[in-house]
């Protein structure tokens, strides 16, 4: 049975603008039927990095904020740390970056929380019954929400092909260690040529799989669990991930971690993506080069894959092409769908539904 994906374009005549049509959307989408009085609400977004201007403009999470209060939610805006080392590799930097793009609660309304701590360490095994885990680490603080709004910037991305909402829930609110299981299948290695031996990735290492030798960090890959904190605490960030996990596998474990973060909250559970300023790679970086397709619109679902099948056919039918492969043609971004749909996330069939 094919899901309701609701759709509004971007027209904007007097006494509509685009921020009410947000607020029509996710009243289409039943956002009343999903959060009750008093449910603690994540709002799953992405920050963008500092030098990026393509995420989600704070005014339009600003409404969303509202709508979610008006229904008697209590909504924080959420994100998880990430696993290479930048401006949003712990909680302190994170929050800062947030702020500098414009998050401040003084704009949206809403205080700011980083769902996994202060270094990515707080999280939750979840499980699920997927192909390739059995359980998966997701934010602590998304497990323990009573419900979640995901809001999405719809763009291209390098191992997806395109960044949705699956994306968004699945790389987007897994822990650290959750992080590093989708993109690598090794442990962290140590390059020596940079290690000055200071011992602390050894005080840090939960497992004692590390050991200076030699004047060097050595990583004993058996004793390893994967934490991933290693490479964030390192001052000369000479601990580096083997990026060595193919596409098609990424996609696959993204569309698990999906699942954990959705567990116990398909019911109390919204999306809403934003096909604009569609970029050509992930919000993560520094900086975003011009747009790979013409600006789409504003969608909202219940069912993430149904939102993001969606918008990656307006977005093919707005260029007269599929950017996303001729962005990044080694990478086939339906892998994600399809995989999701085998896991009973939704449906990649829907009925779009306009304003």
């Amino acid at each position: 049975m094919p899901s309701t994906v609701w759709f509004a374009d971007l027209s904007a005549p007097p006494g509509r603008s685009l921020i009410d049509k947000t607020g029509e959307l996710l009243r289409a989408a039943e956002l009343s039927g999903k959060i009750g009085p008093g449910d603690l609400t994540a709002v799953k977004l992405h920050f963008g990095e500092r030098g990026n201007v393509s995420f989600v403009r704070p005014v339009f999470v600003r409404k969303i904020v509202e709508e979610i209060a008006a229904v008697g939610g209590k909504p924080f805006l959420t994100d998880t740390n990430t696993l290479y080392v930048g401006g949003r590799s712990n909680s302190v930097d994170h929050l800062r970056t947030a702020v500098a793009n414009g998050f401040a609660f003084a704009v949206v309304g809403a205080p700011l929380l980083i769902a996994d701590g202060i270094r990515g360490e707080s999280s939750v095994r979840v499980p699920v019954e997927g192909k390739i885990f059995s359980e998966v680490a997701i934010g602590a603080e998304i497990v323990n929400a009573d419900a979640i709004v995901a809001v999405t910037h719809f763009k291209g991305h390098e191992l997806s092909g395109f960044g949705g909402t699956i994306k968004n829930l699945g790389m987007g609110c897994a822990a650290r260690s959750g992080k590093l299981a989708q993109h690598s299948t090794v442990s962290p290695t140590v390059d020596p040529a940079n290690c000055t031996a200071c011992g602390t990735c050894v005080a840090h290492c939960p497992s004692g799989a590390i050991e200076i030798l030699s004047e060097e960090a050595l990583i004993d890959p058996a004793t390893c669990i994967g934490c991933a904190d290693c490479i964030v605490v390192c001052p000369e960030h000479t601990v580096l991930v083997d990026w060595n996990e193919a596409s098609s596998t990424v996609q696959r474990k993204m569309a698990e971690h999906a699942a954990g973060a959705l567990r116990g909250k398909k019911e109390a559970s919204l999306f809403l993506s934003f096909v604009m300023q569609i970029s050509p790679y992930c919000d993560c970086y520094g900086n975003n080069d011009r747009p790979i397709a013409p600006d789409v619109g504003i969608l909202s679902s219940g069912d993430p894959v149904a939102l993001d099948q969606a918008c990656a056919d307006l977005v093919i039918r707005a260029a007269g092409k599929d950017p996303f492969r001729e962005t990044h043609p080694e990478v086939d971004w339906t892998i994600q769908l399809a995989h999701a749909e085998e896991l009973g996330l939704g449906t990649r069939e829907y009925i779009l539904e306009t304003l």
